[in-house]
């Protein structure tokens, strides 16, 4: 199994209705445990490298991921288009191991530490999602492009920069996981904590 947490996003959607308040949004937040079995460190490991979600080529310990659809406005203002109001509707789904509840106790006091730090880890993640769609939402809102009879030009536009935003905030997620999973880092500090016991 490839020691490392998995980090992945949905397409964004630019048609989708979405439900938000006037006053603001909050982003929703999903986890999603899959269960694995020992009594070891090194047997709840093992379990993780079995039934851990597959990601890519292999499977991961963990992964995040988010679903985002918008309610968009747009008006014609002379010739030029307008994107009067983006309100994002977005969720954050976390995948992660769940141990059985009846570990030993040595086992129990190392797994609860070890979850907790991967938990940490994924919640970086889906922070820069939310950041990602708020630089998203503020662009949006007020985003126009001239010329634009019919608004035929203003959603391709947008829609690159969209990807912008995007790929911006994957790259973050890459370093990240980088510096983590390094040799010596977070990551694998945690993996080893585990696996060796107390």
């Amino acid at each position: 199994m490839r020691t490392v947490i998995g980090y992945g996003l949905l397409a964004l959607s630019l048609t989708l209705p979405a439900a938000a308040s006037a006053t603001g949004w909050q982003p929703g937040e999903e986890v999603q445990a899959y269960a694995i079995t020992g009594r070891t460190g090194m047997e709840l490991y093992r379990s993780i490298g079995e039934r851990g979600p597959q990601v890519g080529p292999g499977r991961v310990i963990a992964h995040t991921t988010f679903k985002l659809t918008w309610t968009r406005k747009y008006e014609q203002q002379g010739s030029a288009c307008v994107l009067t109001s983006a309100r994002p509707k977005l969720t954050i789904i976390y995948t992660l191991p769940k141990a059985p509840g009846d570990l030993p106790a040595a086992t129990k006091a190392s797994w609860e530490s070890f979850i907790a730090g991967v938990h940490a880890h994924e919640r970086w993640h889906g922070e820069t999602i939310i950041e990602m769609v708020r630089e998203i939402e503020a662009l949006s809102n007020g985003f126009s492009v001239p010329d634009d009879p019919g608004c035929k030009k203003i959603r391709p536009a947008l829609t690159v920069r969209l990807g912008e935003l995007s790929n911006k905030q994957r790259q973050r997620g890459r370093d990240f996981d980088r510096v983590e999973m390094s040799e010596g880092g977070n990551i694998q500090q945690l993996i080893l904590k585990l696996v060796n016991g107390p």
